[in-house]
C-alpha cells in the first residue's frame, strides 16, 4: 500500500509542477503582450517550453523540456547585444529566476524571429543561494 501511495504522490506532484510551469509561461506571455501594446517594450516577446542544454542540468531539472525560450518578434535580426539586454532584463528578476529553477528549467534561451542565432544562460548559476 505504501508503494502505491508513494507512486500516487509522485504522479500528483508531476501534474502540479506541469500546471505551474504552464501557468508561468501563460502569465509571462500575457504580461509581455500587455507591455508591447502599452509601448513599454519595442518588441513582442513570447515564451515557450523547449529542450534545454543537457550540460546545464541541476537537481531540479525536468527530464525533458528543461529550456525556457523567449522569442523576440522584431521583424529583423537583433544584434547579440540586443538579445543579451533582453536576457539580462529577465535575469534581473530574482524571484522569476528562482521560480524557473524550482519548476525544473535549467536553460534560458533568447532568440529573435529573424536569423539563426540567440543566447542562452545556465539558470542555476544565476540564483543567489545564501549570501552570495
Amino acid at each position: 500500500m505504501a508503494i502505491i501511495q508513494n507512486l500516487w504522490n509522485r504522479i500528483l506532484e508531476w501534474f502540479e509542477d506541469r500546471q505551474s510551469r504552464a501557468e508561468l509561461v501563460r502569465g509571462f506571455n500575457r504580461s509581455a503582450k500587455e507591455a508591447f501594446v502599452a509601448g513599454v517594450v519595442p518588441v513582442m516577446l513570447e515564451a515557450s517550453i523547449v529542450r534545454g542544454d543537457p550540460s546545464y542540468r541541476h537537481m531540479y531539472s525536468k527530464m525533458f523540456d528543461s529550456g525556457f525560450r523567449i522569442k523576440a518578434f522584431a521583424g529583423r535580426q537583433l544584434s547579440k547585444q540586443e538579445i543579451k539586454i533582453i536576457g539580462e532584463t529577465i535575469l534581473a528578476n530574482d524571484v522569476l529566476v528562482r521560480r524557473m529553477v524550482v519548476l525544473g528549467w535549467d536553460t534560458l534561451q533568447i532568440h529573435c524571429d529573424v536569423g539563426n542565432y540567440g543566447c542562452q544562460w545556465r539558470l542555476f548559476d544565476l540564483i543567489r543561494i545564501g549570501n552570495s
